[in-house]
């Protein structure tokens, strides 16, 4: 089964999924000093290739071991981490005008002292953003269901509809605006229970009759949160992907059992970095799994400012080493 050995004591790597032993598994990756230090690398006898490696693991294990590592690097990695830091005023831009008439630059105004602060923010744990997109993780961190294993049979049996429409592909990533809704029927928490070993969330409100059934599984709690791009409606069994994730100083908004700004982090970016795919033919793009934000015109926009920037880049650096250019005819 794919399945076995998910939850394993001996390795103990934490999962999307709220199973009594992953608890286990991330207070041993967390507090464990024999567990969590073979994951501290600051004075590691382990070689710089052995500390990205093992780190890649790690937050694999978490985000996305389900995808299959040659797609996970084509598709779900990103070119670059994106910068989260508010774009400076210039004379005469329309849009930053806007903006403050606006009222939305009243936060960006005091990131700079956010920065001084808290420090940078973590945009490492950025680099999960794709997977974060994807309908069956929508669906899990929307705490529809208990695991993303079990998100994805839900989309994959066609329990969940996306903008009203039945939808069975779980590799989707979702755009801005996309609403999900679930089949109540197939949620596990509305359903009677089936032994005394539930955790009824609303035994002690006097209007019992009155209330959504919650039949949550023990050791739950620890993982009812909901990030803040997804609004839920539990009355209506449905999501909304509001936008994209963003990190700010000292804070990044994707749920990980890992330091959004520490060295495990790190390490992943480096290891995919130097790893991932650099070159997309319009027939590898054909076989892109689906993208809702997907536009191929601002696609090949970047690419022709992308190829600007790295010929600006050469000229520059063969003035500052002497060389003499002479501009093409015009």
């Amino acid at each position: 089964m794919r399945d076995v050995g998910v939850y394993s004591i001996a390795r103990a790597m934490p999962r999307m999924s709220w199973h009594p032993r992953n608890l286990y598994n991330l207070w041993q990756r967390s507090l464990n000093p024999r567990i969590k230090n073979t994951s501290v690398f600051t004075s590691s006898e382990k070689t710089l290739f052995q500390q990205r490696w093992r780190s890649k693991a790690l937050v694999r294990a978490y985000h996305g071991d389900y995808i299959p590592e040659k797609i996970f690097k084509k598709w779900y990695v990103p070119d670059n981490l994106p910068n989260v830091r508010p774009r400076k005023a210039i004379s005469g831009d329309d849009k930053i005008a806007l903006e403050e008439y606006a009222g939305r630059k009243v936060k960006d105004d005091g990131y700079e002292e956010e920065e001084i602060q808290d420090g940078m923010a973590p945009v490492g744990s950025l680099m999960f953003s794709e997977v974060e997109r994807r309908i069956d993780t929508v669906v899990f961190r929307s705490c529809f269901a208990k695991s993303i294993y079990e998100a994805r049979r839900l989309v994959v049996h066609g329990n969940v509809k996306l903008n009203g429409q039945r939808h069975q592909n779980a590799n989707t990533r979702l755009k801005p605006g996309d609403m999900i809704s679930v089949d109540p029927k197939a949620i596990r928490f509305f359903k009677p229970p089936r032994d005394e070993y539930t955790d009824n969330v609303n035994s002690a409100e006097p209007d019992l009759d009155k209330l959504t059934p919650f039949h949550l599984p023990l050791y739950a709690s620890p993982w009812l949160f909901i990030p803040a791009y997804i609004e839920p409606n539990f009355a209506t069994c449905s999501a909304i992907y509001v936008r994209h994730p963003t990190a700010r100083p000292g804070y990044s908004e994707i749920p990980t059992p890992y330091d959004a700004d520490g060295e495990i982090v790190r390490f992943a970016w480096e290891w995919y970095s130097k790893r991932r795919p650099r070159i997309r033919s319009q027939t590898r793009l054909a076989r892109m799994p689906e993208d809702r934000a997907y536009d191929p015109e601002k696609r090949s926009q970047v690419e022709r400012d992308r190829r600007e920037q790295q010929v600006i880049a050469k000229r520059a650096a063969a003035r500052s080493s002497g060389m003499i250019l002479t501009e093409p005819p015009k």
